[in-house]
């Protein structure tokens, strides 16, 4: 199978972001990590169950759609529609999972696609770059499980963006706080302009 690449003239259009939550506390951020996106990008959204808990929909750009289990399955209904996870991958340049929870991690790292968001990714085309900022409790970041977990995912060439210490929702202080949306943003900002624009331009 020929694989996919960035589709396009770059330079004619804005990047295609495709931004993710999984069920962690710190998806109470997601509205503020898609603002920064929707600035510079075309963006979609992407929600697990578990982290509508958290996410205020309101607080979400109007003109970015928010793509749930639901979806996915509403979606089709004969052979010949189209399958909503195979058509994101298609669209987006990159993916970003921020917050990545535990769980998720773990779904990753085990190749399971029992939702919307981990079907996106088994079915992802690894030529083009994943982002993920994980936030879970401090123990579960420092446990053996996870860390065996983030040496599939390195493997599979998924870019990480580690979590930072602080005091967490928990009450707990220590690291697994998922980094700033600021820095979350910067980081994919100059990932994609350094590989993709600079690269352009060399003969």
């Amino acid at each position: 199978m020929e694989r996919e690449q960035i589709q396009g003239d770059l330079s004619s259009r804005k990047p295609r972001i495709l931004l993710a939550a999984s069920g962690s506390v710190a998806a109470i951020k997601f509205g503020n990590l898609c603002h920064s996106f929707a600035e510079w990008a075309e963006l979609k959204a992407v929600a697990t169950k578990a982290s509508l808990h958290f996410i205020d929909r309101a607080s979400l750009p109007k003109d970015v759609p928010l793509y749930t289990d639901e979806e996915e399955w509403s979606s089709w209904n004969r052979i010949g529609d189209s399958v909503l996870h195979i058509e994101l991958r298609r669209w987006a340049d990159i993916l970003v999972i921020a917050p990545l929870s535990a769980n998720t991690l773990g779904k990753i790292a085990g190749g399971l696609c029992d939702n919307l968001l981990t079907c996106i990714v088994r079915a992802w085309d690894y030529n083009k770059p994943i982002f993920v900022a994980p936030a879970m409790n401090t123990f579960m970041w420092t446990n053996p499980f996870t860390e065996r977990h983030l040496m599939v995912i390195d493997e599979l060439g998924i870019s990480l963006i580690p979590p930072v210490s602080k005091r967490l929702a928990c009450g707990d202080y220590g690291n697994g706080a998922m980094a700033e949306p600021s820095l979350i943003f910067s980081t994919v900002r100059l990932f994609f302009e350094s590989k993709y624009h600079a690269g352009g331009s060399n003969n």
